[in-house]
């Protein structure tokens, strides 16, 4: 793979089940590290030494919301990141604040996470990544299991986002409208790089990747 992604970018990764989408996705913070080549992170060669600094940078967002919750309440869920690097509690609460008021999830800060629907628990997780105030979310499947209206609040979160964004994804319609860039794989390899638009319009294209296009392809 050979792929640069500028600062404020939104981009899907698009591709079939075994792409290579969350493996390319997991290289972009470190949670897997490059065998061979090399990949950069806002000029940081992402490695065992820098791993600190990079998900410092890139904030990633697990498929399974649930993998990232862990404490008693969402408040406290939230406030696990901002509290580990030594903030004041007034600024830790005020990221908190600002984080789960991002989300639409201000009412959610007593709860306790396990009780949340799966909606409500993606939100949470993405609060907790920008809690960090990270310079890039990398989502993995952040649509996965979610029913229309939080599907809906979900990409509203994300284009409201001025940080750049790498979504990897099957879902292609939301590709459409949030992304204005898609980048398609195929066994491990870049195969197509543009509009979403413009990929799904060439059918040989998505036959090969075994895709389909969605319906309404257009972004609103």
């Amino acid at each position: 793979v050979d792929l640069r992604i500028e600062a404020g970018e939104c981009v899907a990764l698009l591709g079939a089940n075994g792409a290579g989408k969350s493996t390319l996705l997991q290289h972009l913070n470190g949670l897997l590290l490059a065998a061979t080549g090399e990949v950069r992170v806002d000029g940081h060669r992402v490695e065992a030494d820098s791993l600190v600094r990079v998900r410092q940078l890139v904030g990633y967002v697990f498929q399974q919301a649930e993998d990232q919750l862990f404490m008693s309440t969402v408040a406290d869920d939230v406030a696990f990141g901002p509290r580990n690097l030594g903030l004041s509690a007034t600024e830790v609460d005020e990221r908190v604040r600002q984080a789960l008021a991002a989300v639409g999830a201000s009412h959610l800060a007593a709860r306790a996470p396990w009780r949340l629907s799966g909606g409500e628990q993606r939100a949470v997780a993405i609060a907790g990544v920008l809690a960090m105030q990270p310079g890039a979310l990398a989502l993995d499947e952040p649509s996965a299991g979610l029913d229309a209206t939080a599907r809906r609040q979900l990409i509203e979160v994300l284009a409201a986002q001025r940080c750049t964004r790498v979504v990897a994804t099957h879902d292609l319609a939301l590709a459409a409208e949030l992304c204005p860039r898609a980048v398609l794989l195929h066994a491990g390899r870049v195969l197509a790089d543009g509009a979403p638009q413009d990929l799904y319009a060439d059918a040989a294209l998505m036959r090969e990747c075994r895709l389909e296009a969605p319906v309404t392809g257009s972004r609103s």
